[in-house]
């Protein structure tokens, strides 16, 4: 098992991907690593582990889109500059806490942002947690990502409250009151999601059977047929499909080629170009939740994200999770300068108390839990583009 996990962790620091750009350190893969200190010098690290490559691969390049941004515009604190080391956890648990590890022991970084994928952040909970280096999520809406762990946090909203979001949708929008359930088994995101989805949808109807079918798959599945032909014959008046882009736009195809007619809406893992370029024009109508949309700046800051975006990508609009990336990053920064300092543990402090902060998603105030209290947007894929329809407040 020891010599397994050298293994890996060898593999990794060869093979680790890092993300070169402005204010962006290249990290050399040598067993040696950084022979530098958080904050020594005029350099202040952040490390960020993502999914560069593998099945979330387009999840995490939409993150440290909006994380490379963020440092360009911010790209320095208490006089030092902010160099990202930005390592690729591959998509998968084993190596997310690999990459963890590098970071906080090899680049001896003050701060982690990552990762996109609740597992991924979950793999390296205990690895930034022992290592009482504070991690800031951007995407992850797992609960348990930040449960018991102080040195967690995320800038986005959880899944108890965007399952009772997606399962009013159902009930109040699309009248339903039968649901079928098709889960990413393999995924922690996945079936989390669709257990506050179920156990919010049953309290609507007040109907313990109003789940009238479960259909389970894995990440990387190609063929949903047998799944989707047991779904069929059920009649469900509408299928809550929460899972991973590439396999929910193939199943969502799928479906449609079955003859299936049911609505079928999902959670904030949709919003890639992926999916709807895998999906086409099958995925037309899907509706999700997410956590951002650039039809409604909220804050003074998402229009400055907005600007700067919108300059170096002509015709483009940012992702969700591109904004939550930026907004980790600037997040960390305010707790740098409100610690004066680039010691984890009282950049740790300062995260824990921040309460009103501006960021390009909306407002950020973290819980007691490190979570963040955030709206939800609900979205629409029409014309071949991901469409806003409403905002569901929080509270």
């Amino acid at each position: 098992m020891r010599k397994m996990a050298s293994v890996l962790v060898s593999a990794l620091l060869v093979g680790a991907l890092v993300v070169t750009g402005c204010g962006t350190q290249t990290a050399a893969p040598s067993a040696t690593g950084s022979s530098g200190t958080s904050g020594s010098g005029d350099v202040i690290k952040i490390g960020v582990f993502e999914p560069m490559t593998g099945a979330n691969a387009a999840g995490g390049a939409l993150e440290v889109e909006g994380i490379k941004l963020a440092n360009k515009l911010y790209p320095e604190v208490l006089g030092k500059k902010v160099e990202l080391v930005t390592v690729d956890n591959k998509s998968d648990k084993v190596e997310a806490a690999s990459a963890a590890s590098r970071l906080v022991e090899k680049e001896k970084v003050s701060a982690i942002i990552g990762s996109w994928g609740s597992s991924l952040s979950m793999a390296a909970g205990d690895i930034v947690k022992n290592a009482k280096v504070p991690a800031v999520a951007a995407s992850a809406t797992n609960p348990l990502v930040t449960k018991n762990n102080d040195f967690y946090f995320r800038v986005c909203f959880i899944d108890p409250f965007q399952g009772k979001v997606m399962a009013n949708y159902a009930f109040n929008k699309l009248n339903a009151k039968k649901v079928a359930i098709v889960q990413e088994v393999s995924s922690d995101y996945s079936i989390g999601l669709a257990k506050f989805f179920t156990d919010s949808f049953k309290q609507l109807t007040g109907d313990q059977n109003a789940i009238v079918g479960v259909a389970n798959y894995n990440t990387g599945d190609q063929d949903f047929s047998a799944q989707l032909t047991n779904i069929k014959a059920k009649n469900p008046d509408v299928i809550f499909a929460p899972g991973n882009f590439t396999e929910s736009a193939l199943l969502i195809k799928q479906a449609r080629q079955l003859g299936i007619k049911a609505p079928i809406i999902g959670g904030d893992t949709w919003e890639t170009p992926e999916f709807i370029d895998i999906g086409k024009d099958a995925v037309e109508g899907a509706v999700f939740s997410t956590f951002f949309t650039s039809e409604k700046p909220i804050t003074p800051e998402s229009e400055k994200f907005l600007a700067e975006y919108r300059k170096e990508n002509t015709g483009k609009e940012p992702a969700a999770v591109t904004a939550l990336g930026y907004d980790a990053y600037i997040v960390i920064l305010d707790a740098i300068k409100k610690a004066n300092s680039s010691d984890p543990v009282k950049i740790k402090e300062q995260l824990a108390k921040t309460k009103d902060f501006p960021g390009a998603a909306g407002m950020i105030t973290l819980d007691e839990n490190g979570d963040a209290v955030k709206d939800a947007v609900i979205k629409q894929v029409k014309n071949g583009k991901f469409t806003y329809m409403d905002i569901i407040k929080a509270k």
